[in-house]
């Protein structure tokens, strides 16, 4: 046995599996550079702190089921007006997020509301942040069994993990009054606490649809407009998918006469 060994175990039983790993490395490093024993042990626990950091964002990434391949990177911000392209990048920083405010994206289906939540999701993610994508009827049946199985708190609860839920597509669920009960409960019980992030192709006038009642769409309404920041996706933008058809139509045959097929995400 080394006089490394015991410093190893007593590392991997305080759970510092990352300076239990690199500790000879390290060591070794610092007699080779003369670090001073304080050098040594920041640089130990820098790097525990960096592993936990990585893995804790790798866990989180898969907690938040984000639709795969829509990021910033290859999100067409050229779409959008000027006015909006100048929002994304604060938006991105997640500034909003420790006040519990909520970010609204409306526009027509198919102009990139989902992949710019989505995206945006990611970036809060890389920042520490536990977010959750999801449909929104997905949402509302998952409530609606807690309900039925008497643990819609427990449920509520476990949501209130995650400092933001991203609703996309708001506008198709057009369902029963209690599955509207249920949906209304959730914004209720985030409202400035926590971040909600819609994406709809209905406007706010339209939400009648949705929440069925007036007072009750009045109510939801308020409650998540109240410190948000509001998209709107130009009422002329092209579907991003019409536009991706559009330049599969006018591609070359390829040489055995077949169409010439791109994949898109």
């Amino acid at each position: 046995m080394t006089t490394l060994d015991p410093l190893i175990r007593h590392c991997k039983s305080l759970h510092l599996s990352t300076v239990a790993g690199i500790l000879p490395e390290a060591l070794a490093l610092a007699q080779q550079h003369l670090w001073p024993p304080e050098d040594t042990l920041l640089y130990l626990l820098e790097q525990e702190i960096e592993q936990r950091r990585v893995r804790r964002i790798d866990r989180y990434l898969r907690q938040a089921h984000l639709p795969p391949g829509k990021t910033l990177d290859n999100f067409n911000r050229a779409r959008l007006p000027v006015r909006l392209q100048r929002q994304i990048p604060r938006l991105a920083q997640g500034e909003f997020i420790p006040r519990g405010d909520n970010i609204l994206i409306f526009g027509h289906p198919g102009t990139g509301k989902t992949h710019l939540a989505a995206a945006l999701a990611y970036e809060w993610v890389q920042l520490d942040y536990r977010v959750l994508f999801t449909p929104t009827f997905k949402l509302v049946e998952t409530l609606l069994r807690a309900k039925r199985d008497h643990e819609l708190e427990a449920h509520l609860k476990h949501l209130d993990r995650f400092m933001v839920v991203v609703l996309d597509d708001i506008g198709y669920v057009q369902q029963s009054r209690e599955e509207m009960e249920v949906l209304f409960t959730f914004l209720a019980e985030r409202y400035e606490r926590r971040s909600v992030v819609i994406t709809s192709n209905l406007v706010f006038s339209q939400w009648d649809q949705i929440f069925k009642d007036p007072l009750t769409t009045a109510a939801a309404i308020d409650r998540v407009v109240h410190h948000s920041r509001i998209i709107e996706f130009g009422a002329d933008m092209p579907s991003v998918r019409a536009e991706e058809a559009a330049r599969r139509q006018l591609q070359p045959s390829d040489s055995t006469g077949g169409d010439s097929v791109s994949k898109t995400s």
